[in-house]
């Protein structure tokens, strides 16, 4: 099993793999190819993390699953399959969220090696603050179709993930999508992420959240207490959801609440409406009866879905020949009709559901019965409000793109990338840093690969370049103020032996929790607060900067006390040895701009000015210019004259000078 692994490796590496502990974040497309291929080449001791449960999608290009481990655990599946690979290997899974508390800095420290299969943005930039703080090496991977990259990510050595700055997922304001939509997307929002969890989730109070941040971000104030209404008379609709006394009318309940009198309150507000199309306030039984007109057409035949001709009664529309009702479920037009349909029953089906013991459900791409509740509900809105609804084939592409859990996935991309991943980590155990690289799977047939030199870190990266340690404490005794005070008093501040020491007592300081100030020298509230009542817990990071910005922040990383301490010992033991800020790098300066002389003389016109009625008479023609000569400059006539040297017209000339 191992002769042409070690032949590859060489004894040395080979044997040095048995005790590497490496973690693998991840059980998806990348995770399942990456753990079989570490699996294979002999890494001893791996443990692998995921939150995921197997979908039936996910059977195309996770090998490792089978449709009987469909709902199982992602972690505990991977890890029971590929152990069967190499009974040498010991894989410990987890099921379980990487951004757990209990999965800190000092549980990162037991691992030799990290490599990420992870497919958010969020996680990605979690773990490799967790690497750049433990100073663990990671290696970060990810793939998009045909396309794919891998990056080794070492402290000191590469750019972290966050050196370059990520573009930022789109949002949309919270009364677009609860007052005033325009495009598709901000249905399918409303209808995924406000609708389906106000009434089959446990949102209230996150919602309130988020409507007071929205006030916080200068929204209009007449539109959020509308909304704070709406949400309160939602506890009736969610309500009857739940009880089997009303299930039969849930359905109505729903409709007539979202599209008939919520649409009437916000046309109560008619500044709202002076520079839009209002919105249509939909009738349940009209529509039931197909006697509703949408903007002049019949239930049955508005069209919603498409913005091509009208939808028949009852889908008997032709197209080249074939019928409506011939073509594939989730990419068939459906009219206004249709959607109530679909609503009605979908909505009815997961009444049932939270009758039957579900506590609360929320959106998948694999249960048909939210796909259905969401599609029908976003087109609904989409036809009140004059907008071109969608298939349920494009609507769960939309949505699902949104929620960041689709990326087009092929098997032949991840398995490419796995297998770079495996000889980047390769080179990380030999320390042939040298040969490190950052790769990228391209579109190009004649250049299919691209490997580039890994980049130095940012120097004004927010991440890496902060001076980072492990505070074992227990939150419950451990003040602020006791803390700030240890920390200045053991610190050398800008003592890392490029900068000369500053006296303590000259240091003030400023303490963050993430974005969250604790203390200032003009705020000392907290000071004798207790880490666990300011929220300050296992997991989390204490950032303490100088007022000055001078020294890079230095980030303590919170976690428990050691098992061995003595319970009437101190309530805290700070990192040894103490992390040492480097000074901060200056901010680059803005180019020089250079003197008017040197400057490159504009460039003018070719096309004569107009000129003014008062100039027309005395306006003369405009001399020829010597070609290559720019206008304003003097002849070379007028030079040599300037400068006392008289040019002659003819040989025979008599100059008349004294």
């Amino acid at each position: 099993r191992s002769t042409h692994a070690r032949a590859i490796l060489g004894p040395e590496l080979f044997d040095q793999l048995a005790n590497i502990k490496v973690l693998l974040v991840g059980a998806g497309g990348i995770g399942c190819e990456l753990l079989k291929n570490i699996v294979l080449t002999g890494f001893g001791n791996i443990t692998l993390l995921d939150l995921d449960t197997i979908d039936l999608s996910n059977l195309n290009r996770q090998f490792l699953f089978r449709k009987k481990d469909v709902k199982q655990s992602k972690a505990m599946v991977a890890a029971r399959t590929a152990a069967s690979f190499n009974p040498n290997v010991c894989i410990t899974p987890i099921h379980g969220n990487i951004k757990d508390p209990q999965y800190d800095l000092a549980w990162y420290s037991h691992f030799d090696l990290v490599l990420n299969a992870l497919d958010n943005l969020d996680a990605r930039r979690h773990v490799n603050k967790m690497c750049m703080a433990g100073n663990i090496p990671l290696v970060e991977s990810g793939t998009a179709g045909y396309l794919g990259q891998v990056q080794p990510l070492l402290k000191d050595r590469t750019e972290c993930f966050d050196c370059i700055p990520k573009p930022t997922p789109k949002t949309f304001p919270v009364c677009t999508i609860r007052s005033t939509p325009s495009q598709p997307i901000h249905c399918i929002v409303w209808a995924k992420s406000y609708l389906m969890s106000q009434l089959f989730g446990e949102d209230e109070e996150e919602l309130s959240n988020e409507l007071d941040e929205a006030l916080k971000a200068g929204e209009n104030v007449q539109e959020i207490n509308t909304l704070r209404k709406e949400a309160l008379a939602f506890r009736e609709v969610r309500q009857a959801l739940r009880s089997a006394d009303q299930a039969s009318g849930a359905a109505r309940l729903v409709f007539e609440k979202v599209y008939d009198r919520d649409i009437r309150n916000l046309l109560s507000m008619e500044d709202m409406w002076r520079f839009r199309d209002k919105p249509i306030p939909l009738n349940f039984d009209s529509i039931k009866k197909d006697t509703f007109l949408l903007r002049g057409q019949k239930a049955s035949e508005a069209a919603v879905a498409t913005k091509s001709a009208p939808a028949a009664a009852n889908g008997n529309a032709t197209t080249n020949g074939t019928t409506e009702s011939a073509k594939l479920k989730d990419q068939r037009s459906l009219s206004l009709r249709d959607n109530w349909e679909i609503f009605v029953s979908s909505t009815e089906k997961l009444a049932i559901r939270l009758q039957s013991g579900e506590e609360t459900i929320s959106f998948d791409k694999d249960d048909d019965d939210t796909l259905s509740f969401v599609t029908a509900a976003a087109n609904l809105r989409s036809a009140a409000y004059g907008i071109a609804g969608k298939s349920r084939w494009e609507l769960l592409m939309r949505a699902a793109e949104m929620a960041g859990n689709i990326i087009p996935a092929i098997a032949t991309t991840n398995a490419i990338v796995s297998g770079l991943i495996v000889l980047q980590a390769l080179h990380i155990l030999r320390k042939s840093y040298d040969r490190l690289r950052n790769v990228h799977i391209q579109f190009k047939p004649a250049v299919p690969l691209s490997a580039v030199i890994v980049s130095s870190p940012n120097r004004q990266c927010g991440v890496c370049r902060e001076a980072y340690g492990l505070l074992r404490c227990d939150p419950a005794r451990t003040t602020l103020g006791s803390v700030i005070e240890a920390v200045v008093a053991k610190t050398r501040w800008g003592g890392d032996g490029t900068d000369v020491d500053i006296e303590m007592d000259e240091v003030v300081v400023n303490t963050f929790e993430g974005q969250r100030l604790l203390s200032d020298p003009d705020f000392d509230d907290n000071l004798e607060r207790t880490l666990e009542s300011l929220g300050v817990t296992r997991g989390r990071f204490l950032s303490i900067q100088d007022e000055d910005s001078v020294f890079q922040p230095i980030s303590l990383a919170i976690a428990p006390l050691p098992e061995d301490h003595p319970a009437n010992g101190p309530a805290f033991v700070l990192p040894s040895p103490m992390p040492i800020p480097a000074r901060r790098p200056p901010k680059p300066k803005e180019p020089t701009p250079l003197p008017a002389a040197v400057r490159t003389p504009p460039r003018h016109s070719l096309k004569r000015a107009a000129p003014d009625d008062d100039d027309v008479e005395t306006m003369q023609p405009a001399k020829k210019v010597a070609k290559g000569t720019l206008p304003g400059t003097p002849s070379k006539r007028r030079q040599l004259e300037h400068d006392g040297v008289v040019v002659l017209d003819a040989e025979g000339e008599v100059v008349d000078d004294d």
